[in-house]
């Protein structure tokens, strides 16, 4: 003879108050549940360095020797890859959180308060949409201002001193 009999909940219907998902493993799972991803902090430094790099106002990324060393970097075959785009940026990464501080320089005649801001926000939204973590915070420091006059080449200046 074959039971029949169902378990019945507490609401008097059968499987009442239990859900269907809970304490299911493998392929019954949901896949958001099957396994764990991490995601390094070089990945989240690109993400939040391209981010910066997007806002109006926002001439470079990296303090004055950040710069140089890597324009000099870049110039040497082999010693350019990918580094631009994190130069300036740090980050530090857990489990569900990322924070991140960014050295940047600003074009003369944009209001910091605001490029900051809109700065801020485009790291923080890039960041979680792309990676899942939340962004506890992001520290900016303003480390110059780009004048207009002013070349691209700070290698160049090095090489261009008064004596000869």
């Amino acid at each position: 003879m074959t039971d029949t009999t169902t378990s019945v909940g507490s609401a008097g219907r059968p499987d009442a108050g239990v859900s269907t998902l809970k304490g299911r493993t493998g392929s019954g799972a949901p896949a958001e549940t099957r396994g764990k991803t991490t995601v390094a902090d070089g990945v989240v430094a690109k993400i939040a360095g391209m981010a910066a790099r997007e806002v109006p106002g926002i001439h470079n990324l990296g303090g004055g020797m950040a710069r140089a060393f890597g324009a000099m970097r870049e110039r040497v075959p082999g010693g350019g890859s990918g580094g631009g785009v994190t130069r300036g940026v740090k980050v530090e990464v857990g489990e569900r959180q990322a924070a991140v501080d960014l050295n940047i320089v600003v074009e003369y005649g944009a209001s910091i308060v605001d490029v900051t801001g809109d700065a801020r926000s485009n790291v923080i939204g890039a960041v979680e949409r792309m990676t899942g973590l939340e962004v506890v915070e992001v520290n900016i420091a303003v480390d110059d201002v780009h004048l207009p006059d002013e070349e691209e080449g700070e290698a160049s200046e090095a090489g261009d001193g008064r004596v000869r």
